[in-house]
C-alpha cells in the first residue's frame, strides 16, 4: 500500500521576532521567518525529501541587511539524489527614497549540480520601482567577482554517485542583475518572485524563486513554491536546468 505523508513545521535557528505581514519592520530589530517541509512516499515508489530555509532582515535607516540560509536533501529508492545548501547576505544603503547601493555575498554547495561550490561577491545600484503597502518591486544591476569549482560525477549503473573528481577552479569578473517582487493579492495571500542573474565568461547562472503564501493565522502560513536554477555551461553529462517544487508551512513569531 502506497503511503504519502507531508509534514511541515517551524524551523527556528535563533530567537527571531517577526511582525505580521501587514506591519512595517521595526528599526534596529532582526525580523525573520523559518520554514521547512518533508515528503515521504513508500510502496510502488520510495522517495524522501526535505527542505528548510530561514530568512532574516535588519532595518536601520538608511541601512537594510538581509540574510538567507537554505538546505535541500532528497532520496529516491534509497539513493541520495539531492543535497544542497546555500547562504547569502546583502546590505543596502539608501541614497534617496527609491535609489540605493548594495553589496552582496553568495555561496552554494550542491552535490549534484556538477559544481562543488559557487561563490560570488557583487555590488552595484538598485532602484525601487514600486514601494507601496500592496506592491513592492525593485531592480538592481552590478558587477563583482565569482569563483566556481566544477567537478565530474562518476555514477554506478544504479545511478548512485561513487566518486567525485574536482576540476580546476574558474575565477573571473561577473555582471549581475536581479528583480525582487512582492504583491499582496488579498489580505491573506501574497505572491513573491525573486530573480537573480550572474553572468561571466565561464558560465551564466540564473535562479528564480516563485512562491504564493496564504496566511492560516496571524503566525502561521502555507506556502507553495517553484524554483529554477540554470547553469549555461555545466560539466559534461549534466543537465543545465534544475527545478524544485515545495509545499511548506511558514511560522512567524
Amino acid at each position: 500500500m502506497k503511503r504519502l505523508a507531508l509534514f511541515s513545521c517551524l524551523l527556528s535557528l535563533a530567537p527571531v521576532l517577526a511582525l505580521a505581514d501587514d506591519s512595517p519592520p521595526p528599526q534596529g530589530v532582526w525580523t525573520g521567518k523559518g520554514q521547512v517541509g518533508y515528503l515521504s512516499s513508500e510502496g510502488n515508489s520510495d522517495a524522501k525529501s526535505a527542505n528548510a530555509a530561514i530568512d532574516m532582515a535588519l532595518v536601520e535607516d538608511p541601512w537594510k541587511h538581509e540574510f538567507h540560509l537554505g538546505g535541500l536533501y532528497g532520496q529516491s529508492t534509497g539513493i541520495v539524489s539531492a543535497e544542497r545548501w546555500d547562504t547569502a547576505w546583502q546590505s543596502n544603503y539608501d541614497l534617496s527614497k527609491d535609489l540605493y547601493v548594495f553589496g552582496g555575498l553568495r555561496y552554494q554547495h550542491d552535490m549534484f549540480s556538477g559544481f562543488q561550490y559557487q561563490a560570488s561577491g557583487t555590488g552595484g545600484l538598485g532602484y525601487k520601482i514600486f514601494d507601496t503597502d500592496s506592491v513592492k518591486l525593485s531592480a538592481q544591476l552590478g558587477v563583482g567577482y565569482r569563483v566556481l569549482r566544477p567537478e565530474d560525477l562518476v555514477k554506478d549503473p544504479a545511478g548512485e554517485v561513487t566518486d567525485r573528481i574536482p576540476l580546476e577552479s574558474e575565477k573571473g569578473a561577473v555582471a549581475t542583475a536581479g528583480f525582487d517582487y512582492d504583491q499582496k493579492l488579498t489580505s491573506s495571500t501574497t505572491l513573491t518572485d525573486k530573480l537573480l542573474v550572474e553572468s561571466g565568461s565561464s558560465d551564466t547562472l540564473i535562479t528564480n524563486a516563485l512562491a504564493i503564501t496564504v496566511k492560516i493565522s496571524t503566525k502561521l502560513s502555507f506556502a507553495a513554491g517553484y524554483a529554477i536554477q540554470d547553469n549555461s555551461k555545466p560539466p559534461v553529462g549534466l543537465k543545465k536546468l534544475d527545478t524544485l517544487e515545495t509545499l511548506n508551512l511558514v511560522y512567524s513569531l
